[in-house]
């Protein structure tokens, strides 16, 4: 990253990969279960997440010198509502059908523990670039893990992509469904999302031993 020092470079870099939110820190876990079942709420979501981190970081990085310690918690929970609150318009004026599927799971961004974490930890110390950088770092580490999960169980358990078939026909059994192939039903349920969570950090974990704890 030419543009970045090193420092910097790293706020990007380490949330995806050996301090990823959700499966280095464990943060997150609900939103990775609830909307994960097909691809497109998936990057809607992360889109959705990296918005209101980036946004929310530069404003309480900017605020952090007059916001009194005894109610910053309070203050950072009116930050996070109002973003919230305009990307729930947003997708409501642009995208309605995706709206409703996604549902109370907008709303729950606010109760989001990434985005909390990252304003008390990082943004009330540290100036709006940085803050602005950590907040997208972040998001871009938690949309990577809802993106893969999403992929896999919308393909494996649905047969499609975007709502596209991409494995072929279930029903004229054409494609891979034309040699048996049969679509895991399972994938579809919030439970294979914690396997397939489960599953990437094992995978993080074997590639670098220093992650595993003692």
């Amino acid at each position: 990253m030419g543009l970045l020092s090193k420092k910097d470079s790293k706020l990007i870099m380490d949330p995806l990969a050996d301090n990823n939110p959700i499966t280095i820190q464990v943060l997150g876990i609900c939103s990775a279960l609830a909307i994960t079942a097909q691809l497109k709420p998936s990057i809607v979501m992360a889109i959705s997440v990296m918005f209101v981190m980036g946004v929310g970081n530069v404003v309480i990085s900017l605020m952090r010198n007059i916001i009194p310690s005894k109610i910053r918690i309070i203050v950072q929970l009116v930050v996070v509502a109002t973003l919230v609150i305009i990307v729930d318009q947003v997708l409501k004026a642009y995208a309605y059908s995706l709206s409703k599927e996604l549902s109370v799971f907008i709303g729950l961004i606010i109760t989001n523990c990434i985005i909390m974490g990252r304003f008390e930890a990082f943004a009330l110390a540290n100036g709006t670039w940085r803050s602005f950088l950590d907040g997208i770092g972040n998001a871009l580490g938690y949309g990577v893990i809802l993106i893969i999960v999403g992929f896999f169980r919308e393909l494996l358990g649905s047969g499609t992509l975007f709502g596209f078939k991409v494995l072929g026909d279930s029903v004229e059994k054409t494609g891979l469904y034309a040699i048996g192939y049969e679509n895991n039903g399972f994938m579809v349920l919030p439970p294979m999302a914690l396997i397939v969570v489960g599953i990437i950090i094992w995978v993080q974990r074997s590639r670098n031993k220093e992650l595993i704890e003692d």
